[in-house]
């Protein structure tokens, strides 16, 4: 990225706190290229940001301090490990300050999930600490930074949908012509992301094909989706969900079956397993259709409609 941009001029008042509302998201489609060189997959990843939020708040401290509440937060790092303390860090070091911040995370996105919980906190993190440290950083600095942290990252900051391709950092924005309705059947405990694309590596090789780029296509999105996307089609966008992951998340959570069986017998329009899972995604109808099927399911299940917008001040 370059030299440190030095140290920050302290024009601004004071900021005692920030908090910062994120958003999950769920992959339409996550079309999934073979291994490459590097360890990393080529991606055609189409996100949609949904309304279950993560806040973020920045406060003022010495040294770096995290903390986290909500439901499954035991599954939360509370050290350096923590992708938000990884974002804070290097945010400070990019502009040459020390990263004092205590960082609290609320959760309401599945820990683990497969719904980029921990890239939500990251993003957060970085514009709460931008406006606390009163930095200014430009957009297209934090989104640098933000691919530096991890491919979920950049998305988590901008929202709305967008197709991301390379490791799925490199992100286009898409046209969203209407609201989508979903409910979200959370499993209990994560599934680890390397862990199920190893297993998806592993599938392909025992059917006999390769998991090695050179010897698959790289990744396109799906023309079909993209247009029901645009024209809000909830109908035609549930026929074109695809999540070449759900393989393997499947077969390392045999039980997930069972609950996309379940889903599809409330009347969803389509289920899919989102991103590397354990969470499972159901399009619905409507908003009713959704709450009732949230009520219906036998696993803990939240309704939240999409589009989103990304990582926002409150």
């Amino acid at each position: 990225m370059g030299p440190a941009a030095g140290p920050v001029p302290r024009s601004r008042k004071p900021v005692s706190a920030v908090t910062v509302r994120v958003p999950a998201k769920v992959n339409v489609q996550l079309t999934v290229g073979g291994r490459r060189p590097d360890g990393f997959h080529d991606l055609a990843n189409v996100f949609l940001a949904v309304g279950l939020y993560d806040h973020v708040t920045a406060a003022p401290a010495e040294g770096l301090r995290l903390t986290a509440e909500g439901r499954d937060v035991a599954g939360v790092p509370l050290d350096g490990t923590n992708l938000a303390a990884r974002a804070a860090v290097a945010l400070a070091k990019r502009y040459g300050i020390e990263p004092d911040v205590h960082l609290h995370i609320a959760k309401a996105i599945p820990v683990a999930g497969g719904m980029a919980g921990g890239s939500a906190d990251a993003a957060g993190a970085l514009v709460a600490c931008d406006a606390l440290w009163g930095i200014g950083a430009p957009r297209e600095e934090l989104l640098a930074l933000c691919a530096e942290l991890g491919s979920d990252v950049p998305f988590s900051l901008v929202g709305g949908a967008a197709l991301g391709l390379g490791r799925g950092e490199r992100l286009t924005p898409l046209e969203v012509g209407g609201e989508f309705h979903w409910v979200f059947a959370l499993a209990e405990g994560g599934l680890s992301t390397p862990e199920v694309y190893r297993e998806c590596d592993r599938l392909r090789r025992a059917g006999g094909g390769s998991d090695l780029a050179a010897d698959l296509p790289v990744p396109v999105a799906d023309p079909a989706l993209v247009a029901a996307l645009a024209a809000g089609d909830a109908v035609a966008l549930g026929a074109a969900l695809s999540n070449d992951l759900q393989a393997a998340a499947v077969g390392l959570r045999p039980g997930l079956a069972a609950t996309l069986a379940a889903g599809r017998a409330g009347g969803a329009l389509a289920g899919i397993v989102s991103g590397s899972g354990p969470t499972v995604a159901f399009l619905c109808a409507s908003a009713s259709a959704a709450s009732a099927l949230a009520a219906a399911l036998p696993t803990r299940a939240h309704p939240a409609s999409s589009p989103a917008p990304g990582a926002t001040p409150l």
